[in-house]
C-alpha cells in the first residue's frame, strides 16, 4: 500500500508542478518533453506512467494552443520520441483520451522528417479507423500526410508489407468522415485539415514500388469524383505542385508511368488522368530526358487510343492554361536551382529589387517552355496547329481515334531544349 500510496503522491505533486509551471522557463515545451520522456522510462507501474504523463501532455496541448486556434509553436523532431512514447503506451493500456488527441495535434505541428515513420505507423493506424471510440479520423490524417517523407524513406523496406497495407486501409478515402456531419456532401467543422493533400500521398504511393500493391479503388472514390471536372483537375494539380513532399519517384518518368497504370488497374481513369497532366506539367520531368518522354508519349497515345482524344483536348488545354502560370513558374525555378534555393530567393525580396526586370525575363522563359511542350505533343500526333484542329473536330463525331493509330507508328521526337521554334 505504501508504494501505491507513493505513486498517488508522485501524481499529485506532478499535476501540482505542471500548474504551476507552464513550461514558460523554456518558452519552447522542451521541459514538458523532457518530463514525458523521463516518466515513460521510470520504474514506476505503467498505468501511472501513463497517468503522469497525460498530465504533461495536457499542459502542453495549453502551451501549444494558447486558444485552440493555429499553433504557438512547432515541434522540435528530438521531440516527436516522446510523443509517440506516450501515445503508444496509452494505446497498450486502452487509455485513449482528450489528452491522445492533444498528443496527435501536436505531433501534426512538427516538421516533415524521414526518421520516424516504423515508429509511428501502428501509431497512427488505430486513430484513423472509424472504430477507434475518439473522434479522432480529422487530426489523424494531418499527421499522416505531415509524415509523408517517412512513409517514403529506405526505413519502410524493413516494415512488412502487411503493416503498410493497414496504414492505407486506414487512411481509406481522405475525404470521409463517417462520424462527421456532411454539408454540400463535403465534412465540416475541419479548419485544420486539407483532404486533397492526404490524397496526394496516396498518389504519390502509386508511383512506389514499396506501397502500389497496398493502394484500392475504395481510397480514391471522392478523388475520381472531384477530379471528374476540369476545375477539379486543375484544382488537384495545384495542390501537388505546391505540396513539397511529394516522393521524387513522381518527377521521374518511370514513376509516373506506373502510377498511371495502377490507376487503370484501379479502374480510376480520371485520377489516370490527372497524373498524365502531371507528366506533361512543366517543370516536372526533366525535359532533356530523351528515354522519359519516349515513355510518357507512348504512354499518352495508349491512353488516349483507349479514353478517346477528348482527353488530348484537355492536356492542350492544361499545358497552355494560362491560369496556372504560377504552378508552372515554381515548379521550373525549383527544376532549375533546386527547392531549398527557391525558397531562400522568393523570401530575399531583396534580391527581385535588385533584378526589376526577373520575372519580365522568367515570364518569357516560361512561355518558351510552354511552347516546346505543345511542339511536342503535336510531333507525338504527327500534328501541326491546323491538322490537330482537324483532328480534334474528327474526334467530335467518333472518328479521333485515327490520329492515335497514325502516332503509335512514330517514334517519339527528341526535345528540342529551350530554344525550339513554336509550332
Amino acid at each position: 500500500m505504501e508504494g501505491k500510496a507513493d505513486e498517488i503522491n508522485l501524481s499529485s505533486v506532478l499535476s501540482a508542478l505542471i500548474r504551476l509551471s507552464p513550461f514558460e522557463a523554456t518558452g519552447s515545451g522542451e521541459l514538458g518533453f523532457l518530463w514525458i520522456t523521463e516518466i515513460i522510462n521510470s520504474g514506476y507501474e505503467e498505468r501511472w506512467r501513463e497517468r503522469m504523463a497525460s498530465e504533461v501532455v495536457e499542459s502542453l496541448g495549453k502551451h501549444f494552443f494558447p486558444e485552440d486556434s493555429v499553433p504557438s509553436i512547432n515541434m522540435e523532431p528530438a521531440w516527436i520520441p516522446s510523443l509517440l512514447g506516450f501515445l503508444s503506451l496509452s494505446e497498450k493500456l486502452d487509455r485513449q483520451g482528450e489528452d491522445s488527441l492533444t498528443a496527435l495535434r501536436i505531433l501534426e505541428t512538427s516538421a516533415p522528417s524521414t526518421d520516424f515513420g516504423i515508429r509511428v505507423l501502428p501509431i497512427l493506424v488505430p486513430p484513423l479507423l472509424p472504430t477507434y471510440p475518439l473522434q479522432s479520423r480529422r487530426i489523424a490524417l494531418p499527421v499522416f500526410y505531415t509524415f509523408a517523407p517517412s512513409w517514403f524513406s529506405s526505413q519502410m523496406e524493413n516494415v512488412p508489407s502487411k503493416d503498410l497495407d493497414k496504414l492505407v486501409q486506414a487512411v481509406g478515402d481522405p475525404f470521409q468522415f463517417p462520424d462527421f456531419p456532411l454539408q454540400d456532401g463535403k465534412p465540416v467543422d475541419l479548419p485544420y485539415y486539407n483532404p486533397t493533400v492526404a490524397a496526394a500521398v496516396l498518389i504519390g504511393f502509386a508511383s512506389s514500388d514499396l506501397w502500389r500493391n497496398c493502394l484500392r479503388r475504395s481510397n480514391f472514390t471522392s478523388l475520381e469524383e472531384t477530379v471528374s471536372t476540369w476545375d477539379g483537375k486543375k484544382a488537384a494539380l495545384e495542390r501537388m505542385a505546391y505540396y513539397d513532399q511529394l516522393p521524387e519517384s513522381l518527377f521521374v518518368a518511370t514513376g509516373i508511368f506506373m502510377a498511371i497504370r495502377r490507376f487503370e488497374e484501379l479502374q480510376c481513369p480520371n485520377t489516370a488522368e490527372v497524373l498524365l497532366m502531371w507528366a506533361w506539367t512543366i517543370g516536372v520531368v526533366d525535359p532533356v530526358d530523351r528515354d522519359g518522354w519516349e515513355l510518357i508519349g507512348r504512354s499518352t497515345l495508349r491512353f488516349c487510343e483507349t479514353r478517346r482524344m477528348e482527353r488530348l483536348v484537355t492536356l492542350k488545354r492544361h499545358i497552355t492554361d494560362t491560369t496556372m502560370e504560377s504552378v508552372y513558374a515554381e515548379l521550373l525555378l525549383i527544376g532549375r536551382y533546386g527547392k531549398s534555393k527557391v525558397k531562400d530567393f522568393v523570401k530575399k525580396s531583396s534580391v527581385l529589387k535588385l533584378q526589376p526586370d526577373f520575372w519580365s525575363r522568367f515570364r518569357t522563359f516560361l512561355y518558351l517552355s510552354q511552347a516546346c511542350q505543345l511542339r511536342r505533343l503535336y510531333q507525338i500526333f504527327r500534328c501541326n496547329p491546323t491538322t490537330w484542329k482537324d483532328a480534334v473536330a474528327a474526334s467530335e463525331v467518333g472518328e479521333g481515334n485515327d490520329i492515335v493509330s497514325w502516332g503509335r507508328s512514330v517514334a517519339i521526337s527528341p526535345f528540342m531544349d529551350w530554344a525550339c521554334d513554336y509550332p
